[in-house]
């Protein structure tokens, strides 16, 4: 087992560079549209371009004021390019702990961007386009990136069923 990129009983690696970076690449579109729609919700844009939903998007991002939520979608989406970025191909096996906290960050993205898209209609009774963009990329991340965290238990488990320890072989050590 040591020394494989690809988990045993698995086609491909999932914390191959390439997937990694498409994952950090869709974490940055998402980090841009929070990003801006932080600035909206801080006051220090006048208005936000929406252009399905231009009179709805102000009710949807001042729902929650004065918490600028939008922040912390800002906060989860440069946490997955951290996270996306630390460790080598085989971090799976190598660094589980990163591959969890990343699923930690994208399952948690999903499930808000679920709650905040029923919110929107229901509590706002408006709709807002760069919301439902966030909440798509963050969807997304959640799929393309749930292979990692899959990976890593499959590993542990692994490594438990043969004796060691889990706890140990979660921070990297053998």
């Amino acid at each position: 087992m040591s020394g494989r990129a690809v988990p045993p009983g698995w086609e491909e690696n999932p914390t191959s560079w390439p997937r990694r970076l498409q994952l950090a690449a869709l974490a940055a579109a998402g980090l841009l549209v929070a990003g801006y729609l932080t600035l909206y919700q801080l006051g220090l844009l006048d208005g936000v371009w929406d252009p399905f939903f231009p009179r709805g998007s102000p009710r949807v991002l001042h729902l929650l004021d004065p918490v600028p939520d939008a922040a912390l979608g800002a906060l989860a989406y440069g946490s997955e390019i951290v996270l996306s970025l630390i460790g080598g191909e085989d971090r799976w096996r190598t660094m589980p702990w990163t591959t969890l906290a990343f699923g930690a960050v994208v399952f948690t993205g999903a499930l808000v961007s679920v709650l905040l898209m029923i919110a929107q209609p229901v509590f706002a009774g408006a709709w807002c386009t760069l919301c439902l963009v966030s909440a798509g990329i963050s969807l997304l991340l959640c799929g393309r990136g749930a292979d990692e965290p899959l990976a890593s238990l499959q590993h542990l488990r692994r490594v438990h069923d043969a004796g060691g320890s889990a706890w140990r072989a979660l921070w990297g050590g053998g």
